[in-house]
């Protein structure tokens, strides 16, 4: 069961909060895309197949839909939380420009994610037509930078004051650069095959169980390989993904890249015990090292070292958000080696501290 609740509406937009009760693999029946809107993850993982292709979405990966897409989604792991903000025509190609996008899915920076964190708490404090419209415009700015090679108006800067009727404080200046990491594999570090500086802090991460088989999104059949529902524990992972390592051994051929990198997320977001290592990790999804290193920073453009600290980081700001009072105790959670570890990661990946995150994040007062 779907449900949605308008949160905000604004000159050529409006926000939704969108909760999925949901608990099914298959995918469900064709529905038409009516807006171009942008949905961000908060809590959850589901699966979305669009024009003949899947993907596992979750907060390290959202999707943009257009009008008269065909869509489908099945939903292996239970529930899930989701942000969306839906644009018309005219104020999509005004910051988006007449091109298409470049795929359907981007991945999740941690600025990003903060990004649209901020757009959350910009839309309770009920100011509209400034302060909703200015956040709304980094969101969309942070978003088409990994969406597409080339810059769009929200990107650069320009044509955003033709908007329709955003604010007053709509101008170029408005708009922030962005930062984020490039998402082909011709622009970043070789794969990473063992820790990096400080980031590489060994240990299972704490956090809700999210996810079982991720393979099965690259399927027709949402729910190949599954494991007959939400797997807390994360076994279902080991088990699926072991025997199509053996069935690819044996000469089904191998498995995409692809499908690599999504059961390496799933496993993850899971908590597995063996997503605590590279060696481990490769073992579990059956796949040497090399190829899993490799195969998930040419699909994500980030190394699994990177992403890994991303997910922590995400939690760390859902306990910030939550007014987290010890930041010992948060590094010790999740698997920090210490107070300071923590500060050092969280900076280099949101560009903020964690104190000046509790600011940021904090319920705006009158």
């Amino acid at each position: 069961m779907r449900s949605a609740v308008r949160l905000a509406a604004g000159d050529g937009f409006h926000l939704d909060a969108v909760t999925c009760a949901d608990d099914h693999r298959g995918w469900s029946a064709a529905e038409l895309g009516s807006a171009h809107r942008l949905v961000l993850v908060r809590r959850g993982l589901f699966r979305r197949k669009a024009d003949g292709r899947a993907a596992v979405i979750d907060p390290t990966m959202a999707y943009l839909g257009v009008p008269g897409e065909e869509e489908h989604f099945a939903h292996p792991a239970g529930g899930d939380v989701c942000t969306s903000v839906s644009l018309t025509p005219e104020l999509w190609h005004t910051l988006a420009g007449e091109g298409p996008p470049g795929r359907p899915t981007l991945y999740v920076d941690a600025r990003l994610d903060l990004a649209h964190r901020r757009f959350l708490v910009a839309a309770r404090g009920g100011d509209t037509a400034f302060e909703l419209a200015e956040s709304l415009l980094s969101l969309i700015a942070t978003s088409l930078a990994q969406l597409t090679p080339t810059p769009t108006p929200a990107s650069s800067g320009s044509g955003v004051t033709d908007a329709p009727r955003l604010g007053a404080s709509t101008t170029e200046a408005s708009v922030p650069k962005t930062t984020a990491p490039a998402l082909g594999p011709e622009s970043i570090e070789a794969p990473a095959l063992g820790p990096r500086g400080t980031e590489a802090t060994a240990g299972v991460m704490p956090g809700p169980r999210l996810g079982t088989d991720a393979a099965a999104a690259r399927t027709d059949d949402a729910g190949v390989g599954g494991t007959g529902g939400a797997d807390t524990g994360g076994r279902g992972v080991a088990k699926a993904y072991a025997a199509k390592g053996s069935a690819s051994r044996g000469g089904d051929g191998p498995r995409s890249g692809a499908v690599i990198a999504d059961a390496a997320r799933e496993a993850i977001a899971a908590d597995h015990p063996a997503a605590g290592g590279l060696m481990s990790l490769a073992e579990l999804l059956a796949v040497s090292p090399y190829q899993l290193s490799r195969a998930f920073t040419r699909e994500l453009g980030v190394s699994l070292t990177h992403y890994r600290n991303r997910v922590r980081v995400g939690r760390a700001l859902d306990r910030l958000e939550d007014g987290e009072p010890s930041l010992a105790g948060l590094a010790a959670d999740l698997g920090f080696a210490d107070q300071a570890h923590l500060t050092r990661t969280i900076r280099l990946h949101v560009g903020h501290t964690p104190t000046a995150l509790r600011r940021l994040l904090a319920p705006r007062t009158a």
